[in-house]
C-alpha cells in the first residue's frame, strides 16, 4: 500500500512516544513520574460529570448543528464577557471536536499551497503541522529568552516577506508557558492586518494565565483585534481533555465557510460533551476553576525551587498554562538523550525540545507541573537524583 507525501513528513509527537515507552516500563513493573504530557490531573468539575450523567440518562443524543449548540456558543460568549470583558457575538462562536478540530477548520479555512505562514520557534507541533498537511509553507521564527521565547513586533517584520499570508501565535505558548506581552501581541497583529494578511491566535492557556500587577486577567487578542481568529478549549482550563471539546472566535464573513467545513470533516462536535459543558459557566464550576488555577500557581513554585535546587536552569520564568522549558545544556547532554536517561535511569517522562521545532531544541526539555504535587514531589527528588549522577547539582561529585 502506498502512503501520502504528506502522511510521511509528519514526525512522531514525542511527547506520545515518551508517554508509550514509560506505560511499557510501567508494565514492566517499573515506577513512573509521568510529566511529559499537558493534562490536568483535576478531570472535569464535579458540576460537568453530574451534568453529563443527566443528560446522558435525559437527552436524545443526536447531532446538533455543526457550529454547535446555539445555548453553548451564547454560554462562551457570556464567558468572553465575564472574564475578559469582550463583547463577542454568539453568531461568531464555532463548536468543534476539540481545539485540534478548531485548528483543522481554520487552517482549510485560510491556507492554499505555497502560502507562507510564521509561527514562532519552538511552538506546539500539532499547529505547525495542520499548516503543513495543508500546502504551507510554514516559516520557523527562532526565538529565545530575550524575547521570552514569543514572537515579537521586531522578529516578524524581520522575517515578512512578499510571500507572506498569516501569522500564528500561541500565547501562552506550548512548551515554555511563557506569553507575549500584550502590547507586542498588538503590534504584531496591527503590523499584520495592514498587510492584509491573517491573524490566528491560540489562546488555549489563556485563562491559566497570570494576571497584570493590578490583578485584571491576561486579556484576550479580541480585545484589541476583532478579526483575529481566535483558538481555545475546553481541556486545560476547564480540566476536560479526554471530552474532545473546543471553539474557535472567527469574523462573522468566516463563518459560512467553517460551517461547510465542519458539515463536511466531521459533522458536530460531541453531543453529550457540548450539552454538559453548559455546566462549566456555572458560578459553582467557575469557583471550581479559578481554585485550580491557584493550584496551577503553587505547583510552578513549587517545581522552579525544585529545579533550582537540583542545578537545572530554567531561562525564563513561564506566566501561563503548566510547562517549564528546561535548558540542559550544562549537564553535557541533548534533550533527546537527556529524557531518554531521565526516563530509564530515574523513572521520569520528560519531553525534549525536539517536538517543538528547531532553534535551540536539542538543549532544552519540558516539564509539564500538571501533575499532583505528590508527584512532582517525588518526580523532582528523582531528577535531582539523576542531575547528581551527571556531576551536577549539590552533592555531585563535580
Amino acid at each position: 500500500m502506498k502512503f501520502s507525501a504528506r502522511s510521511q513528513a509528519i514526525s512522531p509527537f514525542l511527547a506520545m512516544e515518551f508517554g508509550k515507552r514509560a506505560a511499557a516500563l510501567e508494565a514492566a513493573g517499573r515506577s513512573v513520574v509521568r510529566l511529559n504530557i499537558g493534562e490536568p490531573d483535576f478531570g472535569a468539575p464535579p458540576q460537568v460529570l453530574e451534568a453529563a450523567a443527566e443528560v446522558a440518562r435525559s437527552t436524545p443524543l443526536t447531532y446538533t448543528a455543526a457550529l454547535g449548540l446555539p445555548a453553548l456558543r451564547e454560554a462562551i460568549a457570556g464567558f468572553y464577557l465575564r472574564a475578559h470583558g469582550v463583547r463577542v457575538d454568539a453568531q461568531r462562536i464555532v463548536v468543534t471536536a476539540g481545539a485540534s478540530a478548531a485548528l483543522l477548520l481554520v487552517t482549510a479555512a485560510l491556507v492554499d499551497p505555497g502560502d507562507e505562514v510564521l509561527v514562532g520557534d519552538p511552538s506546539y507541533p500539532c499547529n505547525r503541522q495542520f499548516l503543513a498537511g495543508f500546502g504551507a509553507d510554514v516559516r520557523l521564527v527562532p526565538t529565545d529568552a530575550s524575547t521570552r521565547f514569543q514572537l515579537d513586533a521586531a522578529l516578524v517584520r524581520a522575517h515578512w516577506s512578499a510571500r507572506t499570508r498569516g501569522l500564528m501565535i500561541a500565547t501562552p505558548s506550548n512548551p515554555t508557558g511563557t506569553s507575549a506581552p500584550p502590547a507586542q501581541l498588538r503590534a504584531m497583529c496591527e503590523f499584520a492586518r495592514e498587510r492584509g494578511a491573517w491573524r490566528v491566535v491560540d489562546e488555549i492557556y489563556l485563562d491559566l494565565a497570570d494576571g497584570d500587577a493590578s490583578g485584571r486577567p491576561a486579556p484576550s487578542v479580541l480585545a484589541f483585534d476583532d478579526e483575529a481568529v481566535v483558538i481555545n478549549s475546553f481541556s486545560k482550563y476547564f480540566g476536560m481533555t479526554g471530552w474532545r471539546l473546543g471553539w474557535c472566535v472567527v469574523p462573522p464573513d468566516m463563518v459560512p465557510v467553517v460551517e461547510r467545513l465542519a458539515q463536511n470533516y466531521y459533522i458536530c462536535a460531541s453531543t453529550l460533551a457540548q450539552h454538559a459543558a453548559l455546566a462549566c459557566f456555572s458560578p459553582e464550576a467557575i469557583a471550581v476553576c479559578e481554585q485550580r488555577r491557584a493550584e496551577f500557581a503553587a505547583r510552578r513554585r513549587l517545581v522552579l525551587e525544585g529545579l533550582r535546587e537540583a542545578g537545572l536552569q530554567v531561562p525564563v520564568e513561564p506566566d501561563g498554562a503548566f510547562y517549564v522549558y528546561i535548558d540542559v545544556g550544562p549537564t553535557g547532554l541533548d534533550a533527546m538523550r537527556f529524557c531518554e536517561r531521565a526516563l530509564d535511569e530515574a523513572g521520569v517522562a520528560l519531553t525534549p525540545g525536539n517536538d517543538f521545532g528547531e532553534s535551540g531544541a536539542s538543549r532544552h526539555v519540558r516539564l509539564s507541573y500538571a501533575a499532583s504535587r505528590e508527584q512532582l514531589h517525588e518526580g523532582l527528588r528523582r531528577l535531582a537524583g539523576f542531575v547528581r549522577t551527571l556531576g551536577l547539582g549539590p552533592g555531585s561529585a563535580a
